[in-house]
């Protein structure tokens, strides 16, 4: 049985990694192809939509697969500059987490074990949801640690395992 405490703990791990890289990129604007998200629009992705996602949880969201469902999200957004800087990004996906986080944990695990629906018609637990949230991040934390290899800069992950030989 996975507890929400382990998936808040792992999941604020993989947002500290997030941060890092954001922390590490140099060029915010880089896009190694057209087709592919440039970094900066990648870490405001991971910030809304984890964001967004949580506070439709936390709001007692049933139904992801309605109509409207991605406006409902959007009213979620945070306001993020279009030249946001690092620091900027970093403070926001830092706090944000954290206050989401502080939010979710409140939560009685009655709550967690309600059945939702996904916006792809697949039911699920709240608690599974916010696992795919969680996995979601990962899935682009991954992407930006390619695009921070792709510049010659080694992810933060990596920087540890190396650290500890």
């Amino acid at each position: 049985m996975v507890r929400l405490e382990a998936v808040l703990n792992s999941w604020k791990t993989v947002r500290q990694d997030t941060a890092q890289a954001v922390a590490d990129m140099p060029d915010l604007a880089y896009q190694p192809t057209p087709e592919l998200m440039p970094f900066r629009d990648l870490a405001v992705h991971v910030l809304n939509a984890g964001h967004a996602l949580t506070q439709l949880l936390l709001d007692g969201t049933e139904d992801m697969s309605t109509a409207g469902f991605r406006d409902r999200m959007a009213a979620y957004f945070l306001p993020v500059p279009a030249a946001a800087e690092a620091g900027e990004l970093v403070e926001k996906l830092t706090a944000t987490l954290e206050a989401d986080a502080a939010e979710l944990a409140a939560r009685p695990p009655e709550f967690w074990a309600g059945m939702i629906t996904r916006f792809d018609g697949q039911r699920l637990t709240r608690l599974e949801m916010l696992q795919f949230t969680k996995e979601h991040e990962l899935t682009h934390r991954s992407q930006m640690f390619m695009y921070l290899r792709l510049k010659g800069i080694v992810p933060p992950t990596t920087r540890r395992k190396m650290a500890k030989k």
